[in-house]
């Protein structure tokens, strides 16, 4: 194979690459912007960030779509540990913040 056509592939490839790049990053985005207004729901009526259960559902559904897709079941576990974690945090963090505007809102007592 010549070298323009190895070049001519890796530029197609490395291009497909980006695009798919670019669509996890928006779906990514997409993911958050819902788990936000899950974080502000549990926020508004004092929900624990974590719920076990769906954590628990969401490993096991994703780890059977990483094998049905031929991808490391560890790799995406991994993934989502990493995704879950944030998710987990910002509902932490929209709980103080809620805290704090329930607190602020309720002037002072006495």
């Amino acid at each position: 194979m010549e070298q323009s056509e190895i070049t001519r592939q890796l530029t197609a490839f490395r291009q497909t690459i980006d695009n798919i790049d670019a669509a996890l990053i928006h779906m990514l985005a997409e993911r958050f912007r819902c788990t936000d207004e899950i974080g502000l729901l549990k926020a508004q009526h004092q929900l624990p960030a974590v719920d076990e259960t769906r954590e628990q559902y969401q490993y096991e559904r994703l780890t059977a779509l990483a094998r049905q897709a031929s991808l490391d079941t560890a790799l995406v576990q991994r993934l989502m540990q990493f995704v879950i974690n944030e998710v987990v945090e910002r509902h932490r963090q929209f709980a103080v913040r809620h805290g704090q505007q329930l607190c602020a809102n309720a002037g002072p007592q006495g």
